[in-house]
């Protein structure tokens, strides 16, 4: 499965409303590596489902705030 995945995400756009919040902060509060958090911005890595709900309870917003299936 070559390209991007079926969905898109706002989490870069979240990270830099909440304070500036740097790749390495985001992997550090949700378990993962800056480039785990970059792949999933890029939208070259599909995260883990509790992953993703960790990012969404970071930003305080809902799953479907986070992520959007565009498939």
């Amino acid at each position: 499965m070559g390209g991007r995945l079926p969905f898109d995400n706002r989490v870069r756009e979240l990270r830099e409303q909440h304070g500036a919040m740097t790749q390495s902060d985001l992997g550090k509060a949700i378990g993962v590596t800056r480039q785990t958090v970059a792949a999933i911005e890029q939208g070259r890595y599909s995260p883990s489902l509790e992953s993703a709900f960790r990012i969404a309870r970071v930003f305080g917003v809902g799953l479907e705030e986070v992520f959007g299936w565009t498939g």
